[in-house]
């Protein structure tokens, strides 16, 4: 049984924020100016997985340094949207694109530039750490970091409700 107090077999796409969400919040800043970012690995494999078994997946950030994408493309993603000001405009047009409504859509993120975006689906979530004004609005909170397997956490409990996941009961993971 799923710790998320919602009807996740509605869910079709999921989409995350990359920075406090797939990354740690902590980012090293490299002497150029560029950030050094985190992935986890159980993250990696659940988006992998995820679209494998049909769950569509995006990153919506608003970091400038696109110096992720080559490992988001390794995992599959293709819906990978940076510099992302108003997170609303590219998530309408993810949705519009995929004929989605927001009653299908889940979407992760951590901190106020992602509350409008929230507001569009049926499951606004957010990783443990999130910033209490996110964490008031969302439906579900990981138990769990930004950058510490919320992706993991969020797609196991989908798939798993969807009879799509490894193992029967994801909230045992």
């Amino acid at each position: 049984m799923s710790r998320i107090d919602y009807d996740l077999t509605l869910i079709r796409g999921v989409v995350f924020d990359m920075d406090g969400v797939l990354s740690c919040s902590a980012v090293a800043v490299r002497e150029d100016g560029t950030l050094q970012r985190t992935s986890n690995v159980k993250d990696g494999y659940a988006i992998q997985y995820a679209l494998r078994h049909g769950l569509r997946i995006a990153i919506i950030s608003g970091a400038r340094d696109e110096s992720m994408l080559p490992a988001y493309n390794s995992l599959g993603l293709t819906d990978v949207y940076f510099k992302c000001e108003d997170k609303t405009v590219a998530l309408s047009a993810w949705m519009d694109r995929y004929g989605f409504s927001g009653k299908e859509v889940a979407y992760v993120g951590d901190d106020i530039p992602d509350i409008e975006a929230m507001g569009l689906v049926g499951l606004p979530a957010v990783p443990r750490d999130a910033a209490i004004e996110v964490r008031r609005i969302a439906k579900y909170i990981s138990p769990v970091d930004g950058g510490c397997g919320v992706a993991r956490d969020l797609i196991s409990q989908v798939l798993s409700a969807q009879g799509k996941w490894m193992l029967e009961d994801a909230t045992k993971w």
